[in-house]
């Protein structure tokens, strides 16, 4: 296969839907709406679970690659130093909005699930983020070109 450095899931998708890529890793935002439209074929889901909006394409683990677990993932965040007090209620109030009827359907279109978290949540994600990746960049001897 050769690589293709696209910027950004959009591009990627168009090269996949125009034939200049034969196969390609995107967020379900970027192709949602070409798979359903039957214009690409999705064959897994690179998450634990398989999606609520794809649950006909099964996870990477269940397709033959046993404990793959990978996933695209948002969040807010403040400068250090932010007061606690402010953290909590931006915390609170992200969580709330998630739930409002009109925000839950836009995210629905995208096929995002949303998930609130408190900070400290987020922060072990974020450590265990960089431990895992850092990892596979000492493994490949990644560089910055």
């Amino acid at each position: 296969m050769l690589h293709i450095p696209y910027k950004g899931g959009g591009p990627s998708v168009i090269g996949l839907v125009s034939g200049e890529a034969a196969v390609g890793f995107t967020t379900t935002p970027s192709c949602i709406h070409q798979l359903q439209a039957g214009r690409l074929r999705g064959l897994a889901v690179s998450t634990a679970q398989r999606s609520p909006y794809l649950p006909d394409l099964p996870t990477v683990a269940e397709a033959g690659v046993p404990g793959y677990d990978t996933s695209a993932w948002y969040a807010m965040l403040v400068p250090t130093g932010t007061p606690t007090e402010i953290i909590a209620r931006l915390n609170a109030e992200t969580a709330r909005a998630l739930t409002l009827p009109d925000v839950k359907s836009r995210l629905d279109a995208t096929g995002m699930v949303p998930k609130s978290s408190s900070p400290e949540e987020l922060g072990r994600l974020i450590h265990d983020e960089v431990a895992k990746w850092g990892k596979v960049v000492k493994a490949l001897d990644l560089r910055v070109d």
